[in-house]
């Protein structure tokens, strides 16, 4: 049986930008180590799930498209976003 991991994509720390972040993930579990290829070096695996990134608008259904196709799934809780609130002056003191 395959398993997934249901999860919110952070936020990219090298940008200010909240684009998709607001959307639920859901990626399969590796079901098989990566081997390098013997020709060219590259990591690969025959496992074609690695490729497939489903996205929802919530988590319950996320959780509902996991337990109508029958996955194992575990549910990574976003963590909290805190701001840090600071003024342009707060650089000088």
């Amino acid at each position: 049986m395959p398993t997934a991991r249901i999860f919110q994509r952070p936020k990219n720390a090298m940008q200010s930008g909240t684009a998709r972040t607001d959307a639920w993930q859901l990626e399969y579990e590796p079901a098989e180590a990566k081997q390098p290829d013997p020709l060219t070096g590259w990591a690969g695996s025959g496992d074609t799930r690695d490729q497939l990134r489903l996205r929802f608008p919530t988590c319950e259904a996320a959780i509902a498209y996991a337990e109508r196709e029958g996955l194992a799934y575990t549910v990574i809780p976003s963590p909290t976003k805190t701001l840090k609130l600071q003024a342009y002056a707060d650089n000088f003191r």
